[in-house]
């Protein structure tokens, strides 16, 4: 049974049976608020594809969760929305209906953040107050609550960014922000695996290193991907294998200093992007491969096998995304399915980690 989910002054006398109630109500627990989290991950990617995150201009927390309710308080949402950039630059006549359209998704984006905040703090007191979680489990969830937090200040810090001068989020701001989501997300699925499989066997150090650096790998090319968006650099280079013909676009270093290029340039952070795609798509198979060669347990098999498939289906969304000019539909598929590889990655790492 695993100890982390027993505070040290439970009662000596208490059953397995109810031990195990308690492991099984925290892991759902855990499992729904990653699930949440992911939900929130793609419901951001359909705000940002929508032009709908600059639709609330004010950041309040409490207050924020009540929706414009009479036709007094819309008129004055869209007036506060007539003062922007983004509705003098692009909106310019924008009707009431059509700014309800762009203001409902951004609402339900920022009504899910706090959602999952109450779905993860009210159950994390209330199983601390019961006793079911141990001292060291419970400092790991409580600073995953606190990035929770600082993931919604940090949103506001990105919306911020776009109701100044340009009519648009701060690209390192929007990657900073979609960074943190996974990180989030990361950490609450890595928590759940440990008590899902408390005696886990290692693989083999060479292969549990070569699954974290997967999944390390999976994270950055999720930052590359976050730095293509804010940038809007999947509408250009649409073409593919090459990149306008050339497979190094000859405008890639044209940014000084040189290291500017990786992240203000659209060409260098595209070629990135596709690099570290190409990357895995060629390393993900070789895990595949050796874990297969191995003697892995089933789990492990099960998550490479999983992998693989998935990372096929999202390179196949990511060129075409290339190629419809990030589309809506296929760019909120992209990323439905990058939370979805993430994940995968997570829990093939985990299955092959060795034990403390």
């Amino acid at each position: 049974m695993n100890q982390a989910l027993v505070s040290p002054d439970s009662s000596p006398g208490r059953s397995a049976a109810m031990r195990q109630r308690s492991q099984r109500a925290v892991i759902a627990w855990l499992l729904v608020c990653a699930a949440l989290v992911a939900t929130m991950i793609v419901v951001g990617g359909v705000t940002r594809l929508t032009r709908s995150g600059l639709s609330i201009v004010e950041w309040r927390p409490i207050a924020g969760a009540i929706p414009p309710l009479s036709q007094a308080d819309w008129l004055d949402a869209f007036d506060k929305y007539r003062q922007t950039p983004e509705y003098k630059v692009v909106n310019q006549g924008m009707s009431l209906a059509e700014f309800k359209a762009i203001f409902w998704w951004e609402y339900v984006h920022r009504l899910l953040g706090r959602v999952i905040g109450a779905a993860f703090l009210l159950p994390l007191l209330t199983f601390s107050w019961r006793g079911r979680i141990g001292r060291p489990l419970g400092w790991k969830l409580a600073s995953v609550f606190l990035l929770g937090a600082i993931q919604g200040a940090l949103g506001w810090y990105m919306v911020a960014s776009g109701l100044v001068d340009e009519p648009r989020v701060s690209h390192l701001r929007l990657t900073a922000h979609l960074g943190l989501a996974f990180l989030i997300l990361g950490g609450i699925l890595w928590i759940a695996l440990d008590l899902l499989f408390p005696n886990n066997r290692s693989e083999g150090r060479t292969l549990s290193r070569f699954g974290a650096a997967i999944a390390a790998l999976v994270f950055v090319q999720v930052l590359a991907g976050a730095l293509v968006a804010g940038l809007r650099a999947g509408k250009a280079y649409n073409t593919f294998p090459l990149m306008n013909g050339h497979v190094v676009p000859p405008e890639t270093m044209l940014l000084e200093p040189w290291w500017l290029n990786f992240f203000n340039n659209m060409a260098t952070v595209q070629l990135d992007h596709r690099l570290l795609a190409w990357l895995l798509l060629l390393l993900v198979p070789w895990l595949w491969l050796r874990i297969r060669r191995s003697v892995a347990s089933p789990r492990a098999r099960l998550g490479a096998h999983g992998l693989l498939a998935l990372l096929v289906v999202q390179f196949t969304l990511g060129v075409a995304t290339l190629l419809t000019g990030a589309s809506v539909g296929v760019a909120i598929a992209h990323q439905a399915v990058a939370t979805l590889v993430f994940c995968t990655a997570l829990f093939t790492a985990h299955a092959l980690r060795s034990p403390r």
